[in-house]
């Protein structure tokens, strides 16, 4: 199906319109794999089995009528602030709101249908970190940033704290270039993270991640050479977000109303957290991404902390 270069931003125009912070297009052709394919042959998905799917190194065997991705992205960053204090939990920023998930789908939904309306024969799927598809890989082709050492992708505009989706469509779009890396000689993330994850430059080792541990991890208990790091995190981490001097300088609030922090999610206290029910867990995060982490696993990781806590040296 042929479109001309009217067509593509005619949807840009529509993205923006349904409040998308930034939109690009790019080819539903293949991506390099080697990167890939190296970093899960070091076992560095952990149990992660589904980033082994091998229709993340080919688009076309995700849907095979693919012929051009819309990327989009939502900036979702807050300028509050946790308290600095041992007794305060610390749960990702990502994770502060209402379910990404959620808000994201909605608006590629009508992103989608409005595309399909264009047109006799137009069709479409979309995704936002449900299917096997590369969300960053796709988004830094699209040109709205480029992956970062962290492996976070990094905007210009918005930082790092950004939530990124795909409209696969059978139209051939005229696509954006690629963006370029602005990483530079800068290695404070790799610096900052308590557990060494960045095992170096654009390469995470989810073995090592808190961010992994606390959300993925489905054990009984933590390993001991993450617990007795954790620094307070019971539901992600955002140290090597926190010391990027992009995320430092460009951050700015989100205009999206639904990533507002539920102010239980602030400045939770790790203690309540190690004992909190199952019931109590249900009510306290409705709607929220943090329904990934089970109650069994969030007790388990405030627990950790307490106890990393009191076997901590005293000075």
């Amino acid at each position: 199906m042929k479109s001309l270069k009217l067509d593509s931003d005619r949807i840009k125009e529509e993205a923006r319109r349904l409040d998308f912070h930034l939109v690009g297009i790019t080819a539903a052709e293949p991506t390099p794999s080697d990167r890939l394919k190296s970093w899960l042959a070091l076992g560095y998905h952990a149990d992660m089995a589904w980033m082994d799917n091998p229709k993340r190194l080919d688009i076309q065997a995700c849907w095979p009528q693919a012929r051009s991705l819309v990327c989009v992205a939502l900036n979702y960053y807050t300028p509050h602030q946790r308290p600095n204090s041992p007794d305060i939990a610390k749960i990702s920023r990502y994770a502060w709101g209402r379910d990404y998930h959620k808000v994201l789908h909605k608006k590629l939904k009508a992103l989608a249908r409005w595309i399909e309306s264009q047109e006799e024969g137009i069709e479409t799927r979309y995704y936002a970190d449900t299917g096997p598809v590369q969300d960053k890989v796709w988004a830094e082709r699209a040109g709205l940033g480029w992956i970062a050492k962290n492996g976070n992708l990094i905007t210009r505009e918005y930082g790092s704290w950004v939530f990124l989706g795909e409209v696969l469509t059978n139209l051939e779009l005229s696509p954006d270039l690629p963006h370029s890396q602005h990483c530079g000689t800068c290695t404070r993330c790799l610096e900052a993270c308590p557990t060494q994850a960045i095992t170096q430059p654009f390469v995470v080792d989810a073995n090592r991640c808190i961010a992994y541990h606390t959300i993925e991890n489905r054990a009984d208990t933590l390993p001991d050479a993450i617990a007795s790091h954790l620094e307070n995190w019971v539901a992600g981490c955002d140290i090597c977000q926190d010391v990027c001097p992009w995320n430092q300088r460009f951050a700015r609030e989100t205009d999206v109303p639904e990533f507002q922090p539920y102010p239980e999610n602030l400045a939770p206290a790790i203690a309540e957290l190690a004992e909190i029910s199952d019931e109590e867990w249900d009510r306290r995060f409705t709607a929220s991404a943090l329904r990934r982490i089970k109650p069994k696993m969030l007790r388990r990781n405030a627990y950790a902390n307490l106890k990393a806590q009191q076997s901590a040296p005293t000075s």
